[in-house]
């Protein structure tokens, strides 16, 4: 198996909407269940779907926000595309994914308008060490799961909360088609969920996020994503996992994660 997703058809109706009908692989297959599909390829596939909807060169994506509906089940699935709110310089498309009758993820995206803003450029997260000479961990394979046995993880420095971990896959986003950094990138963010985890394995709570809220203040470039990520339990039940996302030329962006603490039985 050489790509996360295989292409079944697209259609657009009289709307402008798009809906591409897909099927998953199992290198798409989930952590906490065998039977569901992995969050970050599902991400992955659904920003494919934004990259190639509607496209203009004056715009782009700045901020991606999916909330997690339930269990995202394997096999085949739909994503429909469409704009909620037109305009000049900002834009707002949702994407739905729908399987087995049920939606599971939507989706809203921002496209904004670029411009050069080089005279008041500014920074304050860091760059961090790069992938190159970082031992690979393997502790990520604790990890159960298709989509976790597809990447390479690598880490110069890491603890339970905290930690920079750098990630890369050499497979395809969709069967036959070339996958972009933006794409390639996206579809591993999810990821952070669990590479500092504040538990021992095996883990006697759970932490499923129901969301990924990612916002870019530059589009990501090359194959390799890092993760400077920390996670937090609150104490009534509810933690969030927050990311800094890097590319091998440094800061491009912030993910965020809220988690749902259950105990295991």
């Amino acid at each position: 198996m050489t790509a996360y997703y295989q292409l079944i058809e697209r259609n657009t109706d009289v709307t402008g909407m798009v809906t591409a009908h897909y099927r998953s692989t199992i290198l798409a297959q989930g952590a906490w269940n065998e039977h569901e599909q992995h969050m970050a390829p599902a991400t992955g596939i659904i920003c494919a779907e934004l990259e190639q909807f509607s496209p203009r060169n004056e715009m782009r994506i700045g901020r991606i926000s999916l909330d997690i509906l339930g269990l995202i089940p394997a096999g085949e699935f739909t994503i429909s595309t469409k704009v909620i709110r037109s305009g000049k310089t900002i834009e707002l498309i949702e994407s739905e994914m729908k399987a087995q009758g049920k939606s599971c993820i939507v989706a809203r995206t921002w496209r904004m308008m670029v411009q050069n803003s080089k005279s008041i450029q500014g920074l304050e997260d860091q760059q961090v060490l790069g992938p190159e000479n970082a031992p690979i961990w393997e502790g990520i394979r604790q990890w159960p799961g298709g989509y976790i046995q597809s990447i390479q993880a690598r880490s110069h420095e890491r603890r339970e909360g905290q930690g920079v971990v750098w990630l890369n896959t050499v497979h395809d986003m969709v069967e036959g088609q070339t996958t972009s950094d933006f794409v390639r990138l996206m579809g591993m963010v999810d990821t952070a969920n669990g590479v500092v985890s504040r538990q021992s394995w095996p883990f006697t709570w759970g932490f499923p996020n129901l969301d990924l809220q990612i916002h870019l203040h530059r589009l990501p470039q090359g194959e390799w994503l890092g993760l400077e990520t920390i996670q937090q339990y609150g104490a009534d039940g509810i933690g969030l996992t927050s990311s800094v996302l890097h590319d091998i030329d440094g800061p491009f962006g912030r993910s965020e994660q809220i988690l749902t603490l259950r105990q295991i039985s």
